[in-house]
């Protein structure tokens, strides 16, 4: 049934007839119907819409006006903003000083450094040019005398080495034996290097030179052990703010006991500022200033010295991203340079969890630096370049920020980037544990079938690498340990094996008895020293796929030429961390006891500890039993309450005399 007029009817609806209400004749008919008074309405809209413009445009002149002039006084400003922020810190800089000097110091150390480095950007952009043009004579004039004068620096250099070992090694000979095992690894790598005749003994040379002489600084200077000492408490204290995130998601209790609250949440905190660093181009500035000092000096091209630079700050899978553009082009040699400086070192992230073990962190963050010349030196030793670097005469290479929008962005980035390793090393720990486990229990079982009590993956690792680890300047009593740990980072990761380490410190500085029948609970400070320098490193089997996997995931058509070179670099990795624990041992100096007579008599020996263990093996050594009578030898003998201190000393430790 059709309805009337214009209603839609059954059939129109069929045949797909318009709806005349939304027709143009429709809307004719409404507006005829509405006999104008609409379409004047309309022109009334239109007008109050256009004075509401313009009113808009005029109370937003100002602004308008406002924005103009700082874009066209956009450099006048900027100064302006500067100098006053200049003067207030100024003003904050001297009132801190004149309140407390020692309490400053760090703060006028940060300032001194960053004023040099302005400074020298204002000096290199304004008169840099002006002071090449006038040093042009004389650099013309070094460089027809080097021929000859680097070979009188040379001696030199090699003279003054020789005579202060000789000077230094007779107070201590037991350094010599670090001094021949650094010997030794280096004529191991250089046997099986893979161009003898190419080695590029400048690159060898200045890397080692600057391991020795950082080592040096960081572990024989007044300065260079306060500085580092320093850095390294800023490090612990800075990362126990994770406590704030971690007991707040976790509880107290949780992070108080079990391993994986404890330490895991420092990574994800260390990585979220790591992020924040980047964004900002903080690190990208550091890493840029620490290679170019490794090109100049070892004459590496920039990609593998950048990648390596890194390295001191980021792991293995990131450092490669910072010269991602470049791999593809990348030679062979350099492909090693940069898997060996994966290997050499660890991530600033994992870093922190190691110092949450109670790792000494002055140790940790002076192997990392070490580590980094003396990659560059070793891994141009075994692979020397035999092919022509497309990079050898670039004079830059750019650095990206991250791609985040703002600081946020860049936080949440890194604490989300950060789960994935958390996640990683977790199951890693669970996996190796539980196969160490299985792998012992094995071992003692094939043991038993002839009559071999306790054998073990450990007690197998302390004979065969025992020797290695005598080379590095351990004692001979301490070497099964040291190899033990030894075999655990290069076979399982230094994970488990930093944590093995941390419990052995632990048992020394809570004062326990060195042997509990024939096992060594604790190993001596400079054996924990060389220790920490020999496991700081991602040199393990694992590794290997973890540094394949993220190389070839970047560049997939060179996954062959990474596969070629990856063994010759975790050898030449694991070395590196060798190398740098044998000058640790060089460069040890042990720690003074100080005065037992005065500790003892402020002491009310009711627990033990380091010191009390020294002091009270002391009291043990001079007391002399004669016929029943006993006597004190040395300046014990004028101490008046020595018998009683003895019977203290008896409570805690075993000895004849007691």
């Amino acid at each position: 049934l059709e309805m009337e007029g214009n209603q839609i009817t059954l059939d129109s609806l069929e045949k797909g007839t318009d709806n005349p209400a939304f027709s143009f004749e429709g809307k004719k008919r409404y507006n005829e119907e509405c006999g104008g008074p609409c379409s004047e309405s309309q022109e009334e809209k239109r007008e109050r819409k256009g004075r509401f413009s313009s009113y808009c445009r005029k109370a937003l002149q100002p602004a308008s006006k406002a924005k103009h002039f700082c874009k066209a006084h956009a450099k006048v400003l900027r100064i302006v903003v500067l100098g006053l922020l200049g003067v207030a810190y100024l003003c904050y800089f001297i009132a801190a000083c004149y309140l407390s000097f020692q309490r400053a110091l760090a703060l006028v150390v940060i300032t001194a450094v960053v004023a040099f480095f302005i400074c020298w950007n204002i000096f290199k952009k304004y008169c840099g040019a002006k002071a090449l043009l006038l040093l042009r004579p004389a650099g013309k004039c070094f460089q027809k005398s080097w021929p000859w004068l680097k070979w009188i620096l040379w001696v030199a250099l090699l003279a003054g080495l020789v005579v202060w070992l000789v000077l230094d090694t007779g107070r201590n000979p037991e350094q010599l034996i670090s001094l021949g095992g650094f010997f030794f690894l280096v004529l191991f790598l250089f046997a099986f290097s893979k161009h003898h005749g190419a080695v590029s003994w400048r690159a060898v040379f200045w890397g080692l030179g600057l391991e020795f002489l950082l080592g040096l600084f960081v572990l024989r200077t007044t300065p260079g052990m306060q500085a580092f000492q320093w850095l390294g408490d800023q490090v612990q204290y800075f990362l126990s703010y994770t406590t704030a995130g971690s007991s707040f998601v976790f509880g107290n209790t949780l992070i108080e006991e079990v391993f994986a609250f404890q330490a895991l949440p420092i990574i994800v905190f260390f990585s979220c500022v790591m992020s924040i660093l980047y964004y900002l181009g903080v690190m990208q500035w550091i890493i840029l200033k620490i290679s170019w000092l490794l090109q100049i000096s070892l004459g590496t091209s920039p990609t593998e010295t950048l990648s390596v630079a890194g390295n001191i700050f980021v792991g293995q899978s990131e450092a490669p991203l910072l010269i991602r553009p470049y791999l593809t082009d990348m030679t062979l040699s350099e492909i090693h340079a940069v898997m060996t400086g994966g290997f050499s070192t660890i991530a600033g992230s994992v870093m922190g969890a190691y110092i949450s073990f109670g790792i000494d962190a002055a140790s940790l963050i002076a192997a990392s630096v070490m580590a980094a010349p003396c990659a560059l030196a070793m891994a141009k030793l075994v692979y020397p370049e035999v092919e022509e670097s497309k990079f050898k005469g670039k004079a830059s290479i750019r650095l990206s920020k991250g791609e985040e929008q703002n600081i946020l962005e860049a936080a949440s980035n890194g604490a989300a980037a950060s789960v994935g390793l958390v996640a990683n090393i977790a199951a890693n720990l669970i996996a190796f544990l539980a196969v160490l486990e299985f792998i012992n229990a094995a071992l003692r079982w094939f043991g038993a079938m002839v009559d071999i009590e306790g054998l073990t993956f450990q007690v197998i690792c302390s004979y065969v690498l025992m020797p290695v680890a005598f080379l590095m300047g351990a004692d001979w009593a301490d070497s099964p340990v040291v190899a033990e740990l030894l075999g655990m980072k290069i076979f399982l990761n230094e994970f488990v094996a930093y944590q093995q380490l941390a419990t052995y410190k632990k048992n020394r500085l809570m004062g326990l008895e060195e042997w509990d029948g024939n096992r060594k609970q604790w190993i001596s400070e400079r054996a924990e020293s060389i220790t920490t320098f020999a496991l700081c490193g991602f040199a393990n089997l694992s590794s290997i796929g973890i540094s394949l996997g993220s190389l070839a995931s970047l560049v997939p058509q060179r996954k062959g030429d990474f596969a070629s070179v990856v063994l010759r670099a975790l050898i030449t990795g694991i070395c590196v961390s060798m190398l740098n624990a044998c000058l640790a041992g060089l460069l040890h100096v042990p720690t003074p006891v100080g005065d037992c007579a005065l500790f003892f008599s402020t002491t009310n020996f009711s627990s033990t500890s380091y010191t009390m263990y020294t002091c009270c093996k002391q009291l043990f050594g001079s007391s002399v039993l004669q016929n029943g009578t006993l006597s004190f030898t040395g300046s014990w003998a004028e101490q008046t309450e020595s018998v009683l201190w003895l019977t203290e000393c008896c409570m805690h430790y075993n000895h004849t005399s007691c």
